[in-house]
């Protein structure tokens, strides 16, 4: 019982760093001096913000009700895009020192240059990396625009980013990421029974608190979570697809967990995709970072990107495959045009492998949960009839 208790105190203190990433920023900042950098989804190399010796904040989307920010950015713009501007017009980015993505969709580029007209003052950065990832000319550019990067970088933080800075920033990062990874597995095998609101909280705590902090809660909480076995189970095991950029409301999770559901892996943003891929510790360090660039979307394919020996609906399957998933959960974010495109693709591999799916459409302004329960519950039952169950240890 003891080490239950230890468990949620550290999956509890994680959970409220993720719960409140721009207070632990302001507390972080106070206690260090140090410069906090603001960084969007998906591929921005944190790394080399902290070789600057500063935070990097992985922007998350808040509970807030969009405001002020209406009168900035249209309204069939995705929630997180619209919770971006909002925050910056209401005065919550006040302690950033600087913005900066690498990443670009249409609706979030209408967002940065909301927060440009919104915010004159602070240091935006857009080092546009190429989304089509077959071209000859771009492993070149995405080198030439991370150099950019590099000095804008060195610039704002008033500090020199050296090649040792560097590799100890990267090699932190690949432990935590080799962490999570193993909590995955773990649960992936059945050996301990976190929920999804758990799982998040571990992510999303790693895109905001400082990397020795995260790595140390992580070290004990692995240490404790190796020693458990959970009960076998009769639920139904659901993989997770979808939201590219930001997290899935909790509530939403607790309420397909409440359907009998166990969720065994995902591709979110703020699960799978975020851990999936180290950067490589050898050789030139600005190399590595331009490296894993292309490595992220060979191990998880996003439908943002463009490559020709890697596409989502086949990694997907072969994902299905190996967690015994006995369907799919689909989460899209309203107006995501990137994943709505892409949705037909997915569709046919699930029908062409029979494999049980549904499709939820999520809003930043929130879901009638009851009426998406009875959804979840068709599929459950659905799934449930058809025998594909399996009982897991």
């Amino acid at each position: 019982m003891g080490k239950l208790t230890d468990i949620d105190k550290i999956i509890s203190s994680l959970a409220a760093v993720a719960e409140d990433p721009l207070g632990y920023a302001r507390a972080w900042k106070d206690r260090t001096q140090g410069k906090v950098i603001g960084i969007l989804p998906m591929n921005f190399p944190a790394e080399l913000v902290r070789a600057a010796g500063a935070l990097p904040l992985l922007i998350q989307e808040d509970d807030a009700a969009i405001t002020y920010g209406r009168s900035l950015l249209f309204e069939f713009y995705c929630g997180y895009t619209r919770s971006l501007v909002d925050q910056a017009a209401t005065g919550k980015f006040g302690g950033l020192d600087g913005l900066f993505l690498v990443d670009h969709c249409v609706a979030l580029l209408g967002a940065v240059d909301a927060i440009r007209f919104e915010l004159p003052d602070l240091p935006v950065y857009l080092a546009q990396y190429p989304a089509s990832m077959d071209e000859p000319a771009t492993p070149p550019m995405v080198r030439e625009r991370l150099g950019g990067l590099w000095r804008k970088l060195e610039q704002v933080c008033e500090t020199t980013i050296t090649p040792e800075a560097l590799r100890a920033a990267i090699a932190a990062s690949n432990a935590n990421r080799a962490m999570l990874r193993r909590i995955h597995d773990m649960r992936r095998a059945g050996q301990i029974a976190l929920s999804g609101r758990q799982m998040q909280a571990l992510v999303k705590s790693a895109m905001v608190m400082d990397a020795a902090e995260h790595g140390k809660a992580l070290t004990a909480l692995v240490a404790l979570l190796e020693g458990q076995q959970a009960e076998p189970s009769n639920r139904v095991r659901l993989h997770l697809s979808g939201h590219f950029c930001h997290a899935p409301k909790p509530e939403l999770l607790d309420m397909i967990e409440s359907c009998g559901v166990t969720i065994v892996d995902d591709d979110l943003f703020t699960g799978t995709r975020f851990v999936a891929t180290d950067i490589p510790e050898d050789g030139d360090p600005a190399e590595a970072l331009a490296r894993w660039y292309f490595d992220r979307n060979d191990n998880v394919p996003c439908s943002t990107r463009a490559q020709k020996s890697a596409d989502w609906e086949s990694y997907l399957a072969a994902s299905i495959r190996r967690n015994g998933a006995d369907g799919v959960i689909v989460l899209v974010a309203k107006f995501c045009e990137p994943h709505m495109l892409y949705y037909p693709e997915l569709r046919k591999m699930f029908h062409a492998n029979g494999i049980p799916h549904l499709l939820i459409e999520t809003e930043h302004e929130g879901l009638p949960l009851e009426m998406v329960k009875t959804r979840v519950e068709a599929l459950i039952e659905g799934i449930r009839q058809s025998g594909r169950t399996r009982e897991t240890a």
